[in-house]
């Protein structure tokens, strides 16, 4: 890096790639779990294709893709929230980036919960 506006420039090159939108109450949250348990559990691609997924969906104004640490339930990693205003919290466990890219589909584009991917499926 040989100045400011270098830096400036990869700055806005990596806003684009990042589909994260702070401080809508309305915004539709994905919430990746990237505690080490979730990194080990295969969450850095299920990350990435929740990203690139919402990106190309032309959806990053309406949804904010996050990701946290620990959620607490190591044996079903990799774990995705997803966070709707004024419903549910919808818990996603044992994600792939296959998988991620059917949620973004059924789920956030269709309205469609799929169920069989959820922790209440996994526990039954």
């Amino acid at each position: 890096m040989k100045s400011l506006e270098e830096l400036a420039a990869i700055r806005e090159k990596m806003k684009q790639k990042v589909a994260i939108r702070e401080g809508a109450d309305d915004a539709v949250r994905i919430v990746v779990g990237m505690a080490t348990c979730g990194i080990s559990a295969g969450a850095r691609p299920v990350l990435a294709a929740f990203v690139e997924g919402i990106n190309d969906a032309g959806l990053s104004d309406k949804v904010m893709v996050t990701q946290t640490g620990c959620i607490g339930i190591c044996q079903y990693e990799p774990v995705v929230e997803v966070f709707e205003n004024g419903k549910d919290k919808v818990t996603y466990v044992k994600m792939t980036p296959e998988k991620a890219k059917e949620v973004i589909e059924k789920h956030i584009k269709g309205g469609k919960v799929i169920e069989e991917y959820t922790i209440g499926a996994v526990t039954k």
